[in-house]
């Protein structure tokens, strides 16, 4: 059998690295066969996962170097998790056993190797329906019944947001509630209808949250409820259905070119129309669909579009969660990412990295300093991200209390537009994940594409030997750590402030923690410059002659 590592022990064999039994602090370890180049598969095993991380972490993880076609956890007896992951291809899964082995999550280094196709068949999947070791609690539990083979996706957090007119919410309710208890119990559903919101407006928001089917069900009985309300008040105007949705996820539910929402109304003949931007403020993020057709069409077109938001919904937060608990001291639901009626994202865990990381924000009272951050976006995106005569730029800046400007073309034909942000770091967080998300929002990247832009950031030319370290090793942890590539280019002229350039690039999250790494090492060496300067003032000066 196979031998698994000590989880307390910081050395590790490798199952493939060669054939043999070895004694290792008096225990024997018997070890496979090695894997030559040419049976080298499709397949990894990645061990020492930490015990409560959740799935969509490590799919997210698992997402960045191709097609992971299957993701099986295999029983054992250690107290970190074991996952067989199968790439598209032999090249994907090279790529992710290069940068995946040794990578550090949540203080713990996982080890990768190649399974064999052969022996891949032979290891039993986990067949631990509840309670098992490794991987924490999250909603379903992932291959349930003896034999499963692909795990079930967690109940999403997303509710779905009703606006329905004010006059039938009385009979929604129902005589002392009866109505609304008879829903809630039929679809195993909370629901709040939320009158006294904007006390006099002719519609009130309605929020379920369940099940998506129990969602679904909740809301055709809504619907119908209100149809025969309609008819005994001899009310004869149509009763569209309407959803809210955060302005976030509808990009994606639009599509490129209209494309995803032409299909839903193709595939549920109704007819769809989404509120436009303008109607939008940082106080009321939500767009209403409105959905014209039957209660069955209708109701079929509200599978389609939750299907899509809850789909973008769980995106985000899988690649929020990925380097979430690695950036300290920022307010990541400030970002104004999620829903508020949303959970929003799980409390950042506690780690080596954040703790070392935390030591570049200033002591207790005292404000961060500002900084420079040059972020380059499609030319084609610059008008998005100014707004009608400048709205969307000063609103942004006002949210996250920074300065934005866009710098001017570098010529006709340029592909890329400087944006020039100056803040603290909480501000350049805001400011950048909000330009993240509206160039993802507005479809200047696929709907399968993740969105990864080149910033800039200028460091003194003394300290640039500091970020790049002994023959490269720290800019190579940089990267290591945070997925993004960084790089220093050599032979720079230091500009008039004696300065160079840093480019950093990379999804969001790996950016901003790229940009948090470095700016820790400026700290380290502004403040050991400050002490020798403090050392040379306090030494006696020689006495003249």
């Amino acid at each position: 059998t196979t031998a698994f590592p000590d989880p307390r022990s910081d050395i590790f064999f490798s199952p493939f690295i060669s054939a043999g039994k070895v004694e290792l602090h008096g225990k024997l370890i018997e070890v496979e066969h090695s894997v030559p180049k040419r049976q080298r598969s499709r397949k990894l095993q990645i061990r020492n996962i930490p015990p409560h991380l959740q799935w969509e972490v490590l799919d997210s993880l698992l997402a960045q170097y191709g097609t992971v076609e299957n993701c099986e956890q295999v029983n054992t007896d250690t107290e970190t998790a074991v996952v067989n992951v199968t790439y598209g291809n032999k090249d994907q899964a090279r790529q992710a056993i290069e940068k995946l082995n040794g990578f550090q999550l949540e203080n713990y280094s996982l080890k990768v190797a190649y399974i064999p196709d052969e022996m891949a068949a032979q290891q039993p999947p986990q067949q631990h329906p509840q309670g098992r070791r490794g991987f924490g609690q999250r909603g379903p539990p992932r291959q349930g019944s003896p034999g499963a083979t692909t795990r079930q996706k967690p109940q999403s957090d997303v509710p779905l947001r009703m606006l329905v007119p004010t006059q039938f919410v009385g009979a929604i309710i129902g005589k002392e509630g009866a109505t609304i208890r008879n829903i809630t119990k039929q679809t195993q559903s909370k629901i709040d209808i939320h009158r006294k919101e904007n006390a006099g407006a002719a519609e009130k928001p309605i929020t379920i949250h369940s099940t998506p089917e129990g969602c679904s069900t909740a809301c055709k009985i809504i619907m119908e409820i209100m149809q025969k309300e309609a008819q005994d008040t001899k009310f004869t105007e149509e009763i569209p259905l309407k959803i809210l949705a955060h302005n976030n996820f509808v990009g994606r539910l639009i599509g490129k070119e209209g494309r995803n929402l032409k299909k839903i109304e193709q595939d549920t003949d109704t007819k769809i129309t989404i509120s436009p931007l303008q109607d939008l403020t940082l106080y009321n993020p939500e767009r209403t669909i409105t959905v014209k057709g039957s209660i069955e069409t209708c109701a079929k077109a509200e599978e389609e579009i939750m299907k899509k938001i809850r789909e973008s919904y769980e995106n985000d937060i899988a690649a929020m969660n990925l380097q979430a608990h690695l950036i300290p001291g920022l307010n990541l639901n400030a970002l104004g990412l999620f829903p508020p009626s949303s959970s929003g994202i799980p409390p950042p865990a506690v780690s080596v990295a954040s703790a070392a990381a935390a030591a570049s924000y200033p002591p207790f009272g005292q404000q961060p300093e500002s900084e420079t951050v040059h972020l380059f976006i499609p030319a084609l995106a610059v008008g998005a991200i100014i707004g009608k005569q400048g709205q969307h730029i000063k609103q942004l800046s006002r949210f996250a209390g920074a300065s934005i400007k866009i710098a001017p073309a570098e010529g006709p034909d340029a592909k890329l537009r400087m944006v020039i942000i100056t803040g603290p770091p909480e501000a350049q967080f805001k400011a950048q994940g909000r330009i993240y998300g509206k160039l993802k929002e507005e479809n200047f990247f696929g709907p399968k594409e993740e969105v990864k832009l080149e910033a800039h950031i200028k460091v003194p030319s003394y300290a640039a030997g500091r970020v790049i370290g002994k023959g490269g090793k720290t800019v190579n942890e940089l990267q290591n750590l945070t997925s993004a590539e960084v790089v220093v280019p050599r032979d720079q002229t230091p500009d008039e402030n004696d300065q160079v350039v840093v480019k950093i690039t990379g999804h969001f999250y790996a950016c901003q923690l790229a940009q948090r790494k470095i700016q820790e090492i400026l700290a380290q060496v502004r403040r050991q410059q400050q002490q020798q300067k403090t050392l040379q003032s306090g030494q006696p000066q020689p006495r003249r002659k």
